[in-house]
């Protein structure tokens, strides 16, 4: 017998070789009026870098931590921008922690295609929950990742730890 899941909001993003748009995405949220943020899943915005869930997560609450400028790497960052990214840090964390009640964390840069950057042209953080325990079957046999929270949830869950309502 066959088991089915379906992810029918994956399929522009799994067919499109840019994730479904000539422009950067990160770029495109970024610029997008605050009054969208819901929509585009964005958390917090600073005034160097934004935090937003992940549409595509591999758990839920999956966060990314997003500098407004177009860059590949840390490097290319100022001081400003590395500061600020750094408190963001540390606000994700106690987001995670306080919000999703996770038991550990990941976090972490892909810096360009051979560093498994999806979208090398433009650098972010990844920020991932994780729980004892999260890790079952599904991945390591089927290369299925199970999501267990609807982005629309975990917004709600953790918005609050970031001003929201």
């Amino acid at each position: 017998m066959s088991e089915r899941l379906w992810a029918p909001w994956r399929y522009d993003y799994v067919t499109s070789p840019d994730g479904g748009t000539d422009q950067c995405v990160f770029c495109e949220i970024g610029k997008s009026e605050p009054s969208k943020d819901r929509e585009n899943l964005i958390l917090h915005r600073g005034e160097h870098a934004f935090v937003v869930l992940n549409r595509y997560p591999y758990i839920n609450g999956h966060l990314m931590i997003v500098p407004y400028g177009h860059v590949g790497d840390i490097s290319s960052l100022d001081k400003d921008e590395r500061s600020e990214i750094m408190e963001l840090i540390v606000q994700t964390e106690e987001a995670l922690s306080k919000g999703m009640n996770c038991q550990g964390m990941n976090g972490g840069w892909n810096i360009g295609s051979a560093g498994g950057a999806g979208i090398p042209g433009h650098l972010h953080l990844h920020m991932l929950p994780r729980w004892n325990g999260d890790t079952n079957f599904m991945a390591t046999v089927g290369a299925i990742r199970v999501v267990s929270q609807s982005l629309e949830k975990a917004y709600e869950q953790l918005s609050v730890f970031f001003g929201g309502k």
